[in-house]
């Protein structure tokens, strides 16, 4: 993807290169690639979400999910002219929302259901991961208020004893 910047690795050294076998067995080298790629996706989703954070984009996207539309029946939708909607086009295409096609002097813009998809996934990870999170309080609360009833028992009255 253009504009994606990831350092780049070097190779693991051989056996040769290396001083003992603990140093083949390290991961010092993975850890950079696994947090560029995490990198990478969360740039993605931002994208797509600050894409869909304006509501004349929003607007776009809705219309095209009923199908294709040129450019000039999109600046009619917005009430906007021809050039904000290309410029509202292009965070669109950026953020891989939208994809389109110039036949001669029309261009004619679709979904890219691709955008769409990384948002979704994005969603589903956090929706699981506060879902494992809450699944986790729910369960040390459990714990909590059941080792809280069992240990504290009310202390007897006297007054309530029966008299003799």
């Amino acid at each position: 993807m253009a504009g994606h910047r990831c350092p780049r690795l070097k190779s693991v050294p051989s056996r040769a290169e290396s001083k003992s076998l603990s140093e083949d067995l390290t991961f010092w080298r993975v850890t950079p690639t696994v947090k560029c790629m995490l990198n990478h996706e969360s740039a993605a989703a931002d994208r797509v979400f600050h894409a869909l954070a304006e509501a004349n984009r929003r607007a776009i996207i809705q219309r095209l999910t009923r199908g294709p539309a040129t450019v000039s029946e999109l600046a009619r939708l917005l009430g906007v002219t021809v050039a904000a909607t290309v410029q509202h086009l292009q965070v669109l295409q950026t953020s891989e929302l939208v994809r389109s096609e110039k036949a001669g002097r029309v261009r004619t813009c679709q979904i890219d259901p691709s955008g769409l998809r990384r948002a979704e996934e994005w969603l589903r990870l956090q929706r699981t991961t506060w879902e494992h999170r809450l699944d986790r309080l729910g369960d040390v609360l459990g714990e909590s208020a059941a080792d809280h009833t069992t240990t504290t028992t009310p202390p007897d009255d006297p007054s309530k004893e029966p008299r003799s």
